[in-house]
């Protein structure tokens, strides 16, 4: 075997050419290494998923409803007591028309006082199914009535001079006249009135009243109204069937002992001051008949006025019938001259509002 020998030099080029290729080799490897680390370093960071905590808000309140309140619970039905059977009415007192008056409600009796048991036991109770209860029978005529002694005045007529205010303080001037005719048996009486306007006379009103004589005094038959402007009037007294009808109306009301009607009802007080002054003493309730209804009218004496008149100086009795709540709201005064046989010389209406008209004799003639 041959063995190849170099000289020295070259053998350091030699060595020198493995180291260099040797050093390259390594710093190839290495940078290729710092590549592939960095390269994986950039995919870990790709591959990095970052996560940051936050506070949640807070959650909204949840929306309260209001609580329902719970069934009241029932409560057990009491039994209910069987009711009484109605007592029955009593029969209404004889002076039952002429203490209330028409169309006018009597007064209710008074209560019996309810224990507190008792009241409390009536709220807890359920109120029984209401029955209908057929309606009262009309009033019976006021037969018990206080009978006056009465003396009817003789016939006679009466004029009058009218003097009217009404309430806005206008005033008018009229005449009136008053025709009293009766024979013991049978009475008649007419009433007209009216004002004068620029020298023209108006009439406004016409009265006439016509029937018997009994031991109550003045029975009327029939009463006839016209006023102007409205429509005639008729008002019956049934004296045999003892009712009041009346044609402006479908009303009837029982007739009581001494009912009149408007024209007779101031010869009826002449009566019975006429008769005995002292009756005068007490209230006097007359039922009277008017157009369409009838109501108790309650006269009082006043006292004993005088009066000046074209006749003179005259001493009368004064007597009045005061406005009544739910009846009527006019009042009424007469004055009787017991001096000219108890004829009623002056007659003043006050009406509601505050209207007055006055009547006062200037002439008597029998």
């Amino acid at each position: 075997m041959t063995i190849v020998t170099f000289p020295r030099h070259r053998r350091r080029v030699v060595a020198i050419c493995a180291a260099t290729v040797a050093l390259h080799f390594v710093t190839i490897n290495w940078v290729s290494g710092r590549i592939g680390a960095s390269e994986r370093e950039h995919d870990e960071e790709k591959d990095i998923i970052k996560a940051e905590l936050r506070l949640a808000p807070p959650p909204a309140p949840p929306e309260v409803k209001p609580a329902e309140a719970p069934p009241k619970p029932k409560p057990k039905p009491k039994p209910r007591k069987a009711p009484k059977p109605p007592e029955p009415a009593p029969p209404p007192p004889d002076t039952a028309v002429a203490e209330t008056g028409a169309g006018e409600p009597a007064p209710a009796a008074p209560a019996e006082p309810e224990t507190p048991a008792a009241a409390s036991q009536a709220d807890a109770a359920p109120a029984p199914a209401a029955v209908e209860s057929p309606q009262p029978p009309p009033a019976a005529p006021a037969e018990t009535q206080a009978k006056w002694k009465v003396a009817l005045p003789p016939s006679a007529k009466l004029e009058l001079d009218v003097k009217r205010k009404d309430a806005d303080g206008t005033k008018w001037s009229g005449s009136a006249s008053i025709v009293w005719q009766q024979d013991g048996a049978s009475y008649k009486v007419t009433q007209e009135a009216g004002v004068t306007i620029v020298f023209a006379r108006v009439n406004l009103m016409q009265v006439s009243s016509e029937g018997t004589i009994n031991e109550s005094g003045i029975a009327p038959t029939t009463f006839n109204e016209k006023r102007r402007n409205r429509s005639a009037t008729a008002t019956h007294f049934n004296q045999q069937e003892q009712k009041i009808t009346f044609s402006a109306s479908e009303r009837t009301i029982p007739l009581a002992p001494g009912a009149q009607d408007r024209a007779t009802v101031v010869f009826q007080l002449a009566a019975i001051g006429r008769a005995d002054v002292n009756q005068y003493g007490k209230e006097m309730d007359i039922l009277v008949g008017e157009d369409r209804d009838a109501v108790v009218y309650r006269f009082q004496l006043v006292g004993e006025d005088e009066l000046e008149t074209e006749m003179g100086k005259l001493v009368t009795w004064h007597l009045t019938r005061p406005p009544k709540p739910g009846s009527y709201n006019s009042r009424l005064d007469f004055w009787i001259a017991p001096s000219l046989d108890w004829y009623p010389v002056q007659i003043r209406v006050t009406e509601g509002n505050g209207s007055v008209t006055t009547q006062t004799v200037t002439r008597i003639s029998k």
